[in-house]
Formats: structure tokens, sequence, C-alpha cells
């Protein structure tokens, strides 16, 4: 059965009920940051297809739920004109490949928009599809070491401390592409007109850190690490260790939690001295041996109700037992473990987890 016939079978939006539904997208298999963003427009209601290799990866994310799927060899002629049949019916395309790969495969923006002018054709990369290092491999860890903020992370004098994954391969490129992908849809529902998303995680990383570049414009923000309001340099917004070598954070900006935060800890001698870095080393001494004094359990019990905005900090598996994430179902249990529920909510439109379906195959 060609894929056009055996795929997006119907114009009537799909049964999901979600604020997506009725929008088509077509996912190019791959890693990390755009099978991110394919598995959040399924759980938002689109109807995704996942286009995977006859030849499966052998490194695996887990992001592969919540849509089908169809095997297409790709570097073979029919293979490619089978989704560019897809395409023809196809609001989004979704690929993450280097520079050029699509292009190569018959694929590329120029081909799929004369197939259908009104398609977004979203492009997910590291470096992005222009620049020196354009064609050349990279991870999270390199995208954001390049673009500065890694070396922002951790203590003076101390290794950068790396943020799992979740800074670059999800917040600066999945959520970006996101964002444009769904601009341009917007946009093409509007006008009738199509056009390509470049979304590269240099450029996402860099634009989520626009607070951090005011503050250095502002000179308000060094290049030394741990030494600065927001990356631990502050006392009253760090991480402290209990009695019981557990953790505690806490994050008392505003005057008025930090007031309650010393009120709490029992240290009146620094009520009112928020502010005065020249006491910040005493200050941390300070809470450092009040948090040292007892167990986490007991903090929790000192500090639950107030605005001294501290709480402990769980582990994943604590996580799913906080009585706060369970309240809002922020977990889900599925077989052998739980997945995060779909996010954000909606008040008129119903989400979905994403979850395994069987996929459809097909080969040209």
């Amino acid at each position: 059965m060609p894929a056009s016939n055996a795929l997006f079978e119907t114009d009537a939006p799909q049964p999901s009920g979600g604020p997506l539904a009725g929008v088509r997208v077509v996912e190019l298999a791959g890693l990390g940051p755009a099978p991110m963003a394919a598995m959040f427009l399924a759980e938002l209601g689109a109807d995704v297809v996942r286009v995977e290799r006859p030849r499966p990866s052998p490194v695996t994310d887990g992001l592969d739920r919540g849509r089908s799927s169809i095997v297409v060899d790709l570097k073979d002629s029919q293979g490619a004109e089978a989704v560019l049949r897809m395409a023809e019916r196809a609001d989004i395309l979704l690929e993450g490949y280097r520079p050029g790969v699509m292009e190569r495969l018959g694929l590329g923006p120029d081909a799929v928009l004369r197939r259908n002018p009104r398609i977004v054709y979203g492009r997910m990369t590291g470096w992005g599809q222009s620049g020196p290092r354009a064609l050349t491999a990279g991870h999270d860890i390199n995208y954001i070491a390049l673009t500065g903020t890694l070396a922002a992370i951790g203590s003076p004098g101390e290794p950068p401390q790396i943020p799992l994954n979740l800074l670059g391969d999800f917040g600066g490129g999945s959520l970006y592409l996101l964002v444009g992908v769904l601009a341009a849809l917007h946009h093409a529902r509007a006008t009738g007109e199509g056009q390509v998303v470049d979304a590269a995680i240099v450029d996402g990383v860099t634009h989520l850190a626009a607070m951090i570049w005011e503050k250095r414009r502002e000179n308000s923000w060094t290049d030394e690490a741990g030494t600065n309001l927001l990356d631990g340099g502050a006392p009253f917004y760090s991480v402290y260790q209990t009695l019981d070598d557990r953790w505690y954070s806490v994050g008392a900006l505003e005057p008025q939690f930090y007031a309650e935060l010393v009120r709490q800890l029992d240290l009146p001698h620094w009520a009112g001295r928020q502010y005065n870095r020249v006491g910040w080393p005493s200050m941390r001494s300070a809470f450092t041996a009040r948090f040292r004094s007892r167990t986490r359990g007991e903090w929790d019990a000192v500090f639950e109700g107030t605005d001294a905005c501290a709480v402990p900090v769980l582990t994943w598996s604590e996580a799913v037992a906080d009585p706060h994430l369970r309240a809002r179902s922020v977990h889900l249990p599925q077989s052998g473990g739980h997945s995060p529920a779909p996010a954000p909510r909606f008040s008129r439109t119903t989400v979905r987890q994403a979850r395994r379906t069987e996929g459809h195959r097909h080969n040209e």
C-alpha cells in the first residue's frame, strides 16, 4: 500500500482532542531534540508519523512514543518519493540531520515545499545550518560549552558542572524548534505560505540566557562561576547539606522571603543584611552550620507552609512520591516505572501522555 494512503488517511481532525488535533506531522527519525519535539506535538494532539530507517540506531532515547511509525529506505528513490507523498498532506516536517543530508536524499526544503507550499519545514541541529562548525559532529555538552553557558555552571575554581542534556538538547533545542514550527504554522494557515525553521541549539541556548546577557551588559554578572546571584554565589540562593547528608535548596531572593528564611533558621543576626556582599562569606558559614544541625526531615517540618523558599532536594525516586507532585499527577505510571505527564495543561482541550503505539511498516 502506498505510504500516502496508509497514513494521514482522512482530512478530519484526529480524535485525540488535544489543541493540535488535525495537525499532521512527518518526523524523520533521529535522536534527542527533534524526537522530543515530535513527542510533544503528539501529546498536544497532532497526528505524528515517524519515518524510521531500515536499520534502527543502536542508541535509543525512549522519545519515540505517542506516534505511529513507518520504515522507509530514504537512500532509495522510491523511499524518498514515499516521504514526499506524505509531506503533500502534512502541515509540519521535522528533521535533525546534519546540513546537506536531506538535500542529498532529495528531501530538502526546496523539494518538499514544491510538493506542498504550505508546509513548515523544521530543521534541528546543534551548530545550525551555516557557520564554520555546521558540518562537524557535536553533542549537548559541546553546544552549551561554546555558548559560554557551561562555564557559568559550577563552583569557583572547580570544573564546570554538566546540567545533564536538559539545557542544550531540550531547552535550547526542542523547545525552540517547537516555538518556531508552531509560529510558522500560524503564519502558514493565515497566508498559505510555508517556510523553513532553522533551530540550532547554540542559538536557542544563547537566547535562553537573555537575562544573564543583559546583566553582563549592566556589569552585574561576572565570568567567574559561583560568584553571581543565581549561580550559587549568593548564600540565600544555594544548596546546603543537612545532618543526615541530604540536601536542601534555598531560593529566598526577595527581601520578604529572605526575612522569613532567617526567621525560620533562627538567625536574627542576618536580618536586613541580605545584599551586603561583604558579609556573604560569613552568612554562608552561618547558613551551612545551621542546616547541618538538623536532618532533612526536620527541616521539612520547619519550612512546611512557609514563604522561606526552602525545599528539599529530591532524587528521581523521591520526586515520584512527593505529595505536591502526586496531587498534580506530574508523573504517570507506565510499564516498568513512571513517565512525565503532558505539560502544560489546557482548560478546554485534552492532552494525552505519549505511549508506545503499534507502528505501520512500509518498504519502497
